[in-house]
């Protein structure tokens, strides 16, 4: 079972493969492997010592920082990656980010950017469409139209905590929509970036 994972210049967490969205563009559907993993589907939820475990003995060489990001969701399991991102705080020189889709309002029923203070570095969210009924076609939340306004609502709160926050968008929509898209980040102050698509064993 894979917890960490290399790709590039990352040393990768996966920590769940729970996920409130289906997004037509995610890499989940085009293979189970990404970097040097295996296969990243989890046989289990790993807990924290488990996790803690496995980044002791990780190969960091050359790693520049942590990213939360493998087969779901990680803000799914928001507890475990706040006391994970301590530890690593505690015992570690390796910058933290977090790649989310942004809904970790929804998922947890409660406001939660203000959370990742002084724990990490990056928040990287996927935007993936200017407005709300792109976004539930491209994304399909389980929480419907909302879930496009807690996502920017959760982006603006995490420039208050976080030093570092980017949105971003897949290159497979639209070049018209990509340019909606860098004029929603202007209007809310928060750089984009445009990703290239993973496909399988990308």
């Amino acid at each position: 079972m894979t917890i960490f994972y290399r790709y590039g210049g990352g040393l990768y967490v996966n920590v769940t493969n729970r996920c409130p969205c289906d997004c037509v563009f995610c890499i989940r559907q085009n293979g189970e492997s990404v970097g040097d993993a295996d296969s990243l589907w989890l046989e289990h939820e790993p807990g924290v010592e488990e996790i803690i475990s496995d980044f002791e003995k990780a190969d960091k060489e050359g790693c520049s920082e942590v990213v939360f990001c493998g087969y779901g969701e990680p803000l799914e399991r928001l507890d475990t990656v706040l006391e994970v991102c301590k530890f690593i705080r505690r015992n570690s020189d390796l910058k933290i980010r977090i790649n989310t889709n942004g809904l970790s309002d929804l998922i947890n029923g409660r406001p939660t950017a203000w959370l990742l203070e002084g724990l990490v570095d990056t928040v990287s969210i996927s935007l993936n469409a200017s407005n709300a009924k792109e976004y539930v076609r491209l994304t399909r939340p389980v929480y419907g139209e909302k879930a496009f306004e807690a996502m920017l609502n959760f982006a603006r709160d995490c420039k208050n905590y976080v030093p570092n926050v980017v949105l971003t968008v897949v290159d497979v929509i639209p070049e018209e929509e990509i340019e909606a898209c860098r004029r929603l980040a202007r209007e809310m102050g928060i750089p984009l970036r445009v990703r290239a698509y993973e496909g399988k064993n990308s």
